[in-house]
């Protein structure tokens, strides 16, 4: 659905969408959409600034890996979200500055105005956490011998040796 700015003069504009698996492309190797991504929400244009603001609520069931133990795990998403978009221009001329706390939760649009695939792709990637843990006290994979720590205790005697001190031994 694209959010023109010439349509968000005349009104706001609100949006339900479902988006099946496979419609939006996360471009991630070890995650991928598992149930529908719903989204609904309302868009409007403050008007003397062209800033484009976008607030809703979105749910995605995504899957992956255990980043520890690499057992497929469920990633539910599920988040309120206010965001605001300003043109490309705005951005555009200014010296470079510090950026204040307020300025970080603005992105840019370029054009006519905006593709809501786009903003629900952009913050479902935001919200994966960057380690995935099936859960906090998962104990992963043995180095070893590759048992799942979880599933089974291994007999492997774990000596950790830095190599680099091992000529000390020969005193």
């Amino acid at each position: 659905m694209f959010l023109s700015v010439r349509e968000l003069e005349l009104k706001k504009v609100r949006f339900e969408e479902t988006l099946a698996p496979g419609q939006l492309s996360f471009e991630l190797e070890d995650v991928k959409q598992a149930g529908p991504l719903s989204a609904a929400g309302e868009v409007e244009l403050i008007s003397s600034s062209e800033e484009i603001l976008v607030t809703g609520h979105l749910d995605v069931q995504m899957e992956g890996a255990c980043d520890r133990c690499l057992e497929p795990m469920g990633l539910p998403v599920s988040f309120d979200f206010d965001l605001s978009y300003l043109p490309v221009d705005e951005a555009g001329g200014k010296p470079e500055a510090e950026i204040k706390s307020v300025d970080t939760g603005i992105a840019y649009y370029q054009g006519n105005g905006l593709e809501l695939n786009d903003v629900l792709r952009e913050q479902v990637l935001l919200s994966i956490p960057m380690q995935k843990l099936c859960r906090e006290d998962c104990s992963g994979i043995c180095p070893h011998c590759g048992q799942n720590r979880n599933l089974t205790k291994c007999a492997c005697r774990v000596d950790a040796v830095d190599e680099r001190w091992s000529a000390l031994k020969n005193l």
